[in-house]
Order: C-alpha cells, then sequence, then structure tokens
C-alpha cells in the first residue's frame, strides 16, 4: 500500500512545490487548504484548481472564525499590506498570530485520521527572519510534538527549510512545474501587486534563475 502523506497546500509556489515534489517522491498526497480569512483567499481557489488538474484528494476548510480572537495582522484585519521587502521591519505586520502551530495541528490531526505518516509545509530559509513559525527551532519542537500527541506519531516534513525562494523555483523548473497555476500576492486584487513582500520575493526568484514570472502584474 503506497504511504499516506498530507501537505497543506495554500495555493501559493512554495507549498505547490512542495506538493508535487510529494506526488513526484510515489506518496500517496492529500491536500489541505485552509480558508483563515486572510486577505489573499483568491490563494485558496487556486489551491481547486490546481489539485483537480493534478487529480488528487483535496480539502477546504473554512476556519475564519479564528479571527474573532486573533487579530493585529495585516493578512486578516483591516490593516494595509505594507510594501517593501521580506527582510523589512514593516513585514513583522504579516504575522498571522499561531497560524502554522493551528494549521499543523489540524493537519496532524487530519494525518491520524487517514492513517498518514507525514505532514508537509512549506517553510523555507526566507521566511526566518519575519516568521517564527517557519524557523528551524520551531519545526523541531512541532516534531517533538507530533511524535507523541496521538498513539501514532506523524512526521512533519519540510524539505525547503534549508532553501531559499530562489531554490525552491529552480527545483519546481526542473520537475517542469507551472508558476502561473500558483497565487502569492498578499492582496487579493485582480492582479498581483508586484510591491509586497511575497510579490517582490517571488519575482526575485524568478529574475535569479532567469525567466519571467507568468503571473500579470499592477506594478
Amino acid at each position: 500500500m503506497t504511504e499516506k502523506v498530507v501537505v497543506i497546500f495554500s495555493g501559493g509556489m512554495d507549498s505547490y512545490t512542495v506538493l508535487n515534489k510529494a506526488i513526484k517522491d510515489g506518496f500517496d498526497v492529500y491536500a489541505l487548504t485552509f480558508d483563515y480569512g486572510q486577505r489573499h483567499v483568491k490563494e485558496v481557489q487556486y489551491a481547486k484548481r490546481a489539485c483537480e488538474q493534478l487529480n488528487i484528494q483535496h480539502k477546504i476548510v473554512d476556519i475564519s472564525a479564528i479571527n474573532s480572537i486573533i487579530a493585529g495582522s495585516s493578512l486578516t484585519d483591516d490593516i494595509d499590506v505594507p510594501d517593501g521587502h521580506y527582510e523589512s521591519d514593516s513585514m513583522k505586520q504579516t504575522v498571522v498570530p499561531n497560524r502554522n502551530m493551528i494549521l499543523l495541528s489540524l493537519a496532524i490531526g487530519y494525518a491520524v485520521s487517514l492513517e498518514a505518516t507525514k505532514v508537509y509545509y512549506g517553510a523555507h530559509s526566507g521566511d526566518h527572519a519575519i516568521y517564527p513559525d517557519c524557523r528551524p527551532e520551531f519545526v523541531e519542537k512541532m516534531q517533538n510534538v507530533a511524535a507523541i500527541a496521538n498513539y501514532e506519531p506523524v512526521d512533519i516534513a519540510v524539505p525547503y527549510i534549508n532553501n531559499d525562494k530562489i531554490e525552491i523555483l529552480a527545483d519546481g523548473i526542473g520537475m517542469g512545474l507551472d508558476y502561473s497555476q500558483t497565487w502569492t500576492c498578499y492582496n487579493g486584487r485582480e492582479k498581483a501587486c508586484g510591491t509586497c513582500g511575497a510579490c517582490q520575493e517571488r519575482l526575485e526568484a524568478f529574475d535569479k534563475n532567469g525567466l519571467t514570472d507568468p503571473l500579470e502584474y499592477e506594478a
């Protein structure tokens, strides 16, 4: 029987690469997407379409009610998304309190119910400066918890924890992936803004790989 794994799939380019990596590694993949009331909920529709094209199991879970107790992020509150690179201090406004611990906890529960052995998520080194829940020390602690929280231990898999977005894109291009099927921008408008940290990091990755991003941009 093929080993089952759960992939937290936002619809962005990092998790899209992780998703395809798990598929190509021969796992029976179950994609899990969360609507947590994010401003860029457009990514959820990209996730749905990508999973339909890949013909894999996919659940979209509405947990937007958590916004009644978790506040202060420009991704979920009525706060403007800051422009600038991820290295900028202003990008701390995009941190959603405890987000990855919440999402991983739910994904681990789903994995146990499926008898899946792993939960994949797309933390990478470019996130380390701003997002505490993407850092290696957070992953290590979550690994420890996931090993004892249930009768069945679950492994937290982060294949790109030591890679930046430039390297992730290079790996995805090597797999022949089509990144027009992904959404990265923190603003959920018709076109990507091109100025938020997520857009700037994405555009930098394409530029450093000598490629043109297939998405349309406002700027």
